[in-house]
């Protein structure tokens, strides 16, 4: 039994010492992250168009507008087709809303291509549920007719109203239409100039740009960053007259990412902090405490005697508490992590709302050195 205790405390002598040892150690430094290039960055000019149209949407079950736009917008659309009505106030509007189409059409999209299009009434219609969209032209910002969108509109919820009282399960005075729009033009858009293409990326970094810029011309053709978020890239003799395979050599190419700005993002209407790994803090001192007020209120009644000349009369007694917590004082080193600054604000015991509150103060007293975006 004394063997196997010895044995026993020898094991856990060895486990002890091999916990000191990784406690010591020190542990080896992080590996940058490999992005693609596609990924962080897109050729220039190479881009989205927006589209927008007004038109019709018929087939409601009385939650149409009453507007009179929409009356004139019905009259002509019955006049193209050959029906004469003299006033538009004959024009009964209850099951039709003028709504307006918008869609995004993707660049080198080709005539017969079908994109989806978002419909949102325009009017005082109550719901665009169970509508079919009228054929609608969609106009693309130099006023040209890019596509022609047509369709029953899916809202994704329902709406009903009765005696006063009404329920929705989603806002149905919007919808989409999978598909509904036909593209009648094709796209035309320059994949650079006669010399070569400009590559930008999604957010600006000079550290990131000039990484970039050295991985392609080590492996593909001469760049050179431009500013903090534009590389030039001349044509190289190998891909002369194939742009397409120059640009897919080029975004498949891996880069190592650069560290972000420090930064601290703040939603106040949820409680939300995010903290980036790069801030810094000064050295301060953060009190944490508060004060708590509570009112009670009692209700009581006061009867006169049976043979006086008082009335009954209700009495209300407050009762006030004021619980004053304990604050707490932490102090933070210079050029404090972020994880010490977590760590000692979870041995504090904040709130969400209480960290934002820190926060702003650290920022106001110099000592965050951070960018604090609050949205």
């Amino acid at each position: 039994m004394k063997r196997m205790l010895e044995k026993v405390r020898a094991q856990i002598a060895l486990f002890l010492a091999a916990l000191m040892f990784m406690s010591v150690m020190p542990m080896p430094p992080a590996q940058a992250a490999l992005v693609r290039i596609k990924d962080i960055a897109h050729v220039k000019g190479i881009r989205d168009n927006q589209l927008v149209g007004y038109g019709m949407v018929v087939g409601l079950m009385s939650t149409g507008d009453k507007s009179r736009s929409t009356q004139y917008a019905q009259q002509n659309l019955m006049m193209n087709f050959g029906v004469v009505v003299s006033n538009p106030n004959y024009i009964m509007s209850y099951n039709s809303a003028a709504v307006l189409v918008t869609a995004t059409i993707p660049p080198f999209a080709k005539a017969g291509d079908k994109i989806d299009v978002t419909v949102s009434s325009a009017a005082n219609a109550k719901s665009l549920e169970g509508g079919v969209l009228v054929e609608t032209q969609l106009l693309g910002p130099n006023g040209e007719v890019i596509a022609l969108a047509q369709g029953p509109i899916s809202t994704g919820g329902s709406s009903a109203s009765a005696a006063g009282s009404s329920k929705r399960t989603s806002i149905t005075t919007s919808g989409r239409i999978p598909n509904g729009a036909i593209v009648e033009r094709d796209i035309h858009t320059e994949i650079g100039d006669e010399d070569g293409l400009d590559l930008v990326l999604n957010h600006s970094d000079f550290t990131l740009v000039s990484r970039v810029a050295d991985v392609i011309s080590q492996r593909v053709a001469p760049a050179s960053p431009s500013d903090g978020g534009t590389i030039r890239i001349d044509f190289p003799p190998d891909f002369s007259g194939n742009r397409v395979g120059l640009i897919s050599s080029i975004e498949n190419l891996e880069v190592e990412t650069s560290p972000d700005v420090a930064k601290v993002v703040i939603n106040e209407r949820t409680g939300t902090v995010v903290i980036g790994n790069s801030v810094k803090l000064l050295p301060a001192a953060v009190a944490h405490g508060g004060i708590t007020v509570s009112i009670q209120t009692t209700n009581s009644v006061s009867q006169p005697n049976p043979f006086g000349g008082g009335s009954t009369m209700g009495v209300s007694n407050a009762k006030i508490d004021i619980e004053k917590q304990q604050g707490s004082l932490i102090q933070l080193n210079a050029n404090a992590s972020l994880q010490d600054l977590v760590s000692a604000l979870n041995a504090i015991g904040v709130t969400p709302s209480d960290l934002i509150s820190i926060l702003q103060a650290l920022k106001e007293a110099g000592s965050l050195e951070a960018n604090l975006e609050i949205i």
